[in-house]
């Protein structure tokens, strides 16, 4: 028998946060988060997301063992000022048996009439800014720290269940050139001379954090016309900035200015985490930050986090700029493989920044929608 309970206590949640780390405990793709800060984002006094949403979390229990987990989500703001009757689900994660998967988003589905929602859509956050999508291709890749990991029974099991493609995402590797090709040279040079752009380039951490705000702004204005957007929160940019600044060297931030040193653009990456979580193992003490440090100075794998471009400079050439200063500070820095980030299928405009570096598709995910 399948028992679903409603939980809320630390205890609880401690749980919740430790079951897929027991689940893919052998799992050479699974990349583990931190587990402090997993269970700080369910706690309502640290994350500030709690002012406009609600979480409800579940764990799955038969035979006396945790088997499934799930946490039921509400935007408020994604309600009531973008006018989407709809209920979240994320973190969601279970055995090889399809009745915990029907027993956990059944609970979902009862919240959702409870709060006579139209429809249930996951995996996903709180917002735009958390983990999202099911991993539907790419199960023997490793993993990334802003991605969710999954078996391929996840996706078979909520098919069965009637759900249907919400939004999908792809994501690319490729190897960055070694020369620069000089075409790529050429057109940002003249890129830069018609626009009348410039890069920043910045020494330490503490010189970006001016430009924060500004770089969230163009997010907003960025990906705002995407079927998944809701507007970025102050609060959250302040708990991006706390979250992940420590982790980005200044080396690999890209800024582009216009004349009036408006911000145009930006590219983020970091020196790939994967292998440092997984020797960290959920844990930054005792030695778990010395794996991430020791990532952070030395890799020959990065992954590109977050790129905006304003809208009215979007398809003029920008990225060209920002990719030629990326990739030297790759080959400076010894990087001989890249990941991209998550980009929603049709989001043409990003994926057409790839194509000079011979990318190739390795993962797919995918939100499931259903009904209520």
């Amino acid at each position: 028998m399948i028992e679903v309970r409603k939980i809320e206590s630390k205890k609880d949640i401690k749980k919740f946060v430790q079951f897929p780390l027991d689940l893919y405990k052998d799992n050479a793709y699974f990349v583990p988060p931190i587990i402090k800060d997993e269970i700080d984002i369910f706690d309502r006094d640290k994350n500030q997301v709690f002012k406009n949403a609600e979480c409800w979390m579940f764990l799955a229990y038969k035979d006396h063992k945790i088997v499934g987990r799930v946490a039921a989500l509400i935007n408020h703001i994604e309600i009531n000022e973008q006018k989407k009757s709809k209920m979240r689900f994320g973190w969601l994660d279970m055995i090889d048996d399809i009745e915990v998967t029907r027993a956990l988003l059944n609970k979902v589905d009862e919240l959702g009439r409870e709060q006579k929602l139209e429809f249930t859509e996951g995996p996903v956050g709180f917002s735009n800014m958390d983990k999202a999508g099911m991993l539907i291709k790419g199960f023997d890749e490793v993993s990334t720290m802003i991605t969710w990991y999954n078996h391929s029974y996840y996706m078979e099991h909520l098919e069965q269940l009637g759900y249907e493609k919400a939004a999908e995402w792809v994501e690319f590797k490729f190897k960055p050139p070694n020369p620069i090709p000089d075409k790529i040279n050429r057109f940002a040079d003249i890129i830069a001379r018609k626009y009348d752009l410039k890069s920043l380039r910045f020494k330490t951490t503490k010189e970006i954090l001016p430009y924060v705000d500004a770089m969230f702004d163009l997010l907003n204005k960025t990906y705002s016309n995407l079927v998944t957007f809701v507007p970025i929160q102050q609060y959250q940019i302040e708990l991006y900035k706390d979250k992940y600044l420590p982790f980005i060297n200044p080396d690999f931030i890209e800024l582009v200015t216009d004349q009036d040193d408006k911000l145009v653009g930006f590219a983020i990456t970091m020196p790939s985490f994967s292998k440092a979580l997984q020797k960290a193992n959920g844990k930054l003490f005792p030695f778990g930050f010395l794996h991430l440090l020791k990532a952070k100075k030395k890799n020959t794998e990065a992954a590109f986090y977050l790129i905006g471009i304003d809208p009215e400079y979007q398809g003029k050439g920008v990225t060209a700029m920002m990719f030629r200063n990326i990739t030297q500070n790759f080959m400076n820095y010894g990087i001989s493989k890249c990941e991209t980030n998550p980009e929603l299928e049709d989001n043409m405009a990003v994926q057409a920044s790839w194509k000079n570096y011979n990318p190739i598709l390795h993962k797919r995910r995918r939100t499931y929608r259903k009904n209520l």
